[in-house]
């Protein structure tokens, strides 16, 4: 009988209930385990490890398309994507796709995936992890775009200040300055996060948020 992967491997991936719990664990006050119908339902579902890691997916008609080398889960818990090798010789141009597991099959013992060839699998984009910058790139566009607003509004005083006179020309002075100071301070503490690069930015991530806190404040001033 045929059987997709997904229903196979969700007993892998469910979430787990809290009551009726089987050998259930306990660390602080989070209740750790599986419930009676959960086990049974391990019981019956696959070993990632023995039964679909690093095993062969082939087309219907026996030809190889490339290993599994990973599992991707969702954070909604369910098992949703395969990572197979294509193509390539003993690991050299071999690139890894992302095959939805709803298109592969089991059947007689083997990982199938009808309708597919190996050329269209190979010609698949190429699955790339997430490097874990991409938090950081928010935070640092979000920084720029305030230093940008910064050196705008800085600009915008200083032509102000050009033309006024009086009370109004000291008042701007005063924002000017204030500007100036917390500009400087926001991209001295910008080029420091850069200088430690992606993996100790998040030492510099409270001190950039301050300076760009004040720039933000002197901004709203001299714009009010």
């Amino acid at each position: 009988m045929k059987k997709t992967l997904l229903l196979s491997l969700l007993a892998l991936s469910g979430a787990f209930g809290a009551a009726g719990l089987a050998s259930a664990q306990v660390a602080g006050s989070t209740t750790l385990g599986i419930t009676v119908t959960e086990s049974s339902q391990v019981a019956m579902g696959w070993s990632v490890k023995k039964s679909v890691l690093g095993k062969t997916v082939y087309t219907e008609s026996g030809e190889k398309i490339g290993k599994v080398e990973d599992l991707i889960i969702t954070p909604a818990q369910y098992v949703s994507y395969l990572i197979v090798g294509a193509g390539g010789f003993i690991g050299i141009g071999r690139h890894d796709v992302a095959v939805p597991v709803s298109q592969v099959r089991e059947q007689a013992g083997k990982l199938v995936m009808p309708g597919a060839t190996k050329d269209a699998v190979k010609s698949m984009p190429e699955f790339t992890y997430a490097t874990g910058t991409a938090e950081r790139d928010r935070f640092a566009a979000a920084a720029n775009a305030d230093i940008a607003k910064g050196k705008a509004t800085l600009a915008d005083v200083e032509k102000k200040a050009g033309v006024a006179t009086g009370d109004a020309k000291a008042k701007l002075a005063q924002q000017k300055t204030a500007l100036e100071a917390d500009l400087k301070s926001a991209e001295a503490k910008m080029s420091d996060m850069n200088k430690a690069g992606a993996k100790r930015w998040k030492e510099f991530e409270a001190d950039v948020s301050a300076a760009t806190a004040r720039l933000r404040k002197s901004i709203d001033s001299a714009l009010a």
